[in-house]
């Protein structure tokens, strides 16, 4: 029996199905381990069991029309290599994103992938090697001839049936995919739908098809096509609250974007203790406007996203990252622009991490920051950094000598980054007495996330004592969430649910994060109950700040207006309003939390809230892919040149714009006399240091070259 199995693998044909079935049984190890791909019924079941067959035996056919002996085995071989490379990829971005790899993700993965280096490595597992051990094995069979090449080509007649009978197999497969789920491939879906019917590497295909098809669009798109989105976001339109119209007007705006913070942190204690002890003090101020039901809508750009929809008020793309993909290029109307054309607004964003993470250094530009202060403005060695950039306290800390010379009003962000997965810490940087589950995910985040707090506490102290404070708006927000849903059944028991209870509709409900608009010197804030997103930030801040969102391009409506719509849009099309959750076409009751049977009134009310989310998320992405918006140019807007903006030498351009203003200038730096106010700043962080030594800096090339890609001089952050 041995004997004609070891005969049998020493043909071309034998080899190949060993592999073919080696690599079927790893990628159900990857549904079943690592996915979580919804199979409800027996025939999901069947599909996801044999849907990689069929396109596996078509890639790896391919090696037969190979006729030399060494060849064959090599292409056969690399074959398998490379589909276990996306295969892998693929778990490690699932284990991460809860979601799979499009190729808008793949093709710009070398923009995110230089801002990552502690993540990766911390998503591997112990058992991964059983994605790689029969390559492994199968090259110490050949190295050690356990295994012998088979001198006789496969005929091309042969060839041909394999791979014919793969397509019909898969035609089969798309065949039975359909009638369990109609319209699977003109529809848009999860993509966990294609994964589960046809298979990751159908997925990507499909994908990639569609990919094209986008890239297509935008070369061919008119200005006629700018007006139905047009005429949507005039209609949607909500006028502002004439009470709160223009109540921070001239005042500076800083917005610190509260990195994976979830709203549950909020008011949340671990063993006795407040997790977010300031943060929890500003949602009650009465100076503050805080919203509890407040849902980020982020997709696959993650932050980027949250950024997008902050600064334009329009949506990620359905899939991949906008900034990646179209950030370099697209037209934007976006905040630090029209800030500075209405209001004369100078802006900056503060970020520890290096300029080209998420493509920022690009398209930043396209949104008209004036200046962008990245790693390379900053000492990240040693244990000074994370894996994402520059821990908090000192980025708050470090960055008071670049806004202390800018000049009011401005506008800025501050990107955190410390509260990011994997959530780990030095043991000087935090005493909070965590949380002790099984996942460690979990424990770290109270911690992350208390030293977040801990940041931000500092860095109000000497806005306080600079003054600044009392003439800003301070606007802080959650970008995402931070935990994924494979750990919220483990997080269920302290959030005083039951695990074995916990459904769909919990999930959605934990996608709140903190919005919040903190005003010194008023009086009338409170806790909104309005339902709103990321989406609704941009018209929000500038009706504060009493410029009219009107002619602008926006699906978000001003939070505070009568007309404000509170139906939230998820990217994959859910979306929740007051009263309810729906997902994958399934009614959640928000006061109960139960799905239920709709009657004919309340499915009535969710088909017209389902048909406007499909348009409004459809109008968008039809506005980004295709680029329409530079067809059209609002009252007063000059459209934003990005060849103006470079962010090399922010400092030095910053001191000459002081100097040249001279008694015009309104930098803090002026008005203490020309003198540094870094002497308020108090920090505990232990690696705080006032030397700083040119040589260890991340150095940034110069635009002008055609690279404005960040490079460093040691190991990048």
């Amino acid at each position: 029996m041995l004997t004609k199995l070891r005969q049998h693998l020493n043909t071309r044909i034998g080899f190949f199905w060993l592999l073919v079935i080696l690599f079927w049984a790893k990628t159900l190890f990857a549904y079943l381990a690592e996915f979580s791909l919804g199979v409800s019924d027996i025939l999901q079941v069947f599909l996801m069991l044999v849907n990689p067959i069929a396109i596996t035996v078509f890639l790896f056919s391919l090696a037969f029309y190979i006729r030399k002996t060494g060849y064959y085995y090599y292409i056969l071989l690399l074959i398998d290599a490379l589909d276990t490379v996306l295969l892998y990829a693929n778990v490690i971005y699932y284990r991460e994103f809860t979601d799979f790899m499009t190729v808008s993700t793949i093709t710009g993965y070398s923009k995110v992938n230089q801002g990552l280096t502690g993540s990766s490595l911390a998503l591997t597992n112990w058992y991964d090697f059983i994605y790689w051990a029969d390559i492994l094995i199968m090259l110490a069979l050949f190295i050690f001839h356990r295994i012998k090449h088979d001198d006789r080509p496969i005929p091309k007649r042969t060839a041909f049936a394999f791979t014919s009978v793969a397509i019909a197999g898969f035609g089969l497969n798309l065949t039975l995919a359909e009638s369990n789920r109609p319209q699977l491939l003109t529809r848009t879906f999860d993509r966990n739908y294609i994964v589960k019917y046809l298979g990751l590497d159908a997925f990507t295909v499909y994908d990639g098809i569609k990919d094209e098809q986008t890239n297509h669009q935008r070369a061919s798109a008119k200005k006629s096509e700018l007006d139905t989105v047009k005429e949507f976001t005039e209609s949607h339109y909500a006028a502002p609250n004439a009470k709160m119209y223009g109540i921070a007007k001239g005042k500076n705006v800083i917005v610190i974007h509260l990195e994976s913070f979830q709203q549950f942190l909020i008011d949340k204690r671990i063993n006795g203790k407040e997790v977010t002890p300031f943060l929890n003090k500003l949602y009650h101020s009465n100076s503050t406007y805080a919203f509890k039901n407040f849902f980020h809508q982020v997709g696959q750009g993650k932050t980027s996203d949250a950024e997008n929809m902050l600064e334009t008020s329009t949506y990620g793309l359905s899939t991949g990252s906008l900034f990646s993909q179209l950030g370099s290029d697209n037209t934007f109307q976006a905040a630090p622009a029209i800030l500075n054309q209405r209001a004369k607004y100078s802006s900056a964003v503060f970020h520890g991490n290096v300029a080209s993470f998420w493509n920022r250094n690009n398209t930043y530009k396209n949104m008209g920051y004036q200046y962008f202060f990245d790693a390379s403005y900053f000492d990240t060695t040693g244990d000074k950094s994370t894996g994402y950039g520059l821990k908090d306290k000192l980025l708050f800390k470090n960055s008071v000598e670049y806004l202390e010379r800018l000049q009011q009003p401005f506008y800025v962000k501050y990107i955190t980054v410390t509260n990011h997965f994997p959530f780990t810490m030095d043991k000087e940087d935090t005493d909070f007495k965590t949380t002790d589950t099984s996942d460690s995910a979990i424990n770290g985040y109270f911690q992350t996330a208390h030293y977040l707090d801990q940041s931000v506490h500092e860095f109000y102290n000497y806005l306080k004592k600079t003054g600044l404070l009392k003439n800003s708006m301070i606007v802080l927000y959650g970008d995402h969430y931070g935990l994924s849903n494979s750990e919220n059944e483990t997080l269920a028991p302290i959030l005083g649910k039951s695990a074995s209870d916990w459904t769909s509709y919990d999930n959605a409900q934990l996608q709140r994060v903190p919005f919040m608009v903190n005003i010194p010197g008023t009086t009338g804030g409170k806790i909104e109950s309005t339902y709103g997103g990321e989406i609704d930030v941009l018209p929000t801040i500038l009706h504060l700040l009493g410029i009219s969102s009107k002619r602008y391009i926006q699906f978000g409506t001003d939070l505070f207006s009568k007309d404000h719509d509170q139906t939230v849009a998820f990217r994959n099309r859910d979306f929740v309003t007051p009263k309810y959750t729906v997902l994958n076409d399934k009614i959640y009751s928000n006061e109960t939390g139960e799905q239920i049977d709709a009657t004919e009134e309340v499915q009535k009310q969710v088909d017209a809230d389902q048909k406007k989310v499909n348009k409004e998320l459809s109008l968008s992405d039809s506005l980004n892919n295709k680029n329409l918006l530079r067809f059209y140019t609002p009252k007063g807007f000059k459209k934003v040149d990005a060849a103006k903006y470079n962010y090399a030498d922010g400092l030095e351009k910053e001191i000459e714009l002081q100097n040249k203003l001279k008694n015009g200038s309104t930098s803090l730096y002026s008005k203490y006399g020309n003198k540094s106010t870094e002497s308020l700043y108090r920090t505990d962080a232990p690696e705080d240091s006032h030397k700083k030594t040119d040589s260890t800096r991340i150095k940034i090339t110069n635009p002008d070259d055609n690279d404005t890609s960040a490079t460093s001089s040691s190991s990048s952050k």
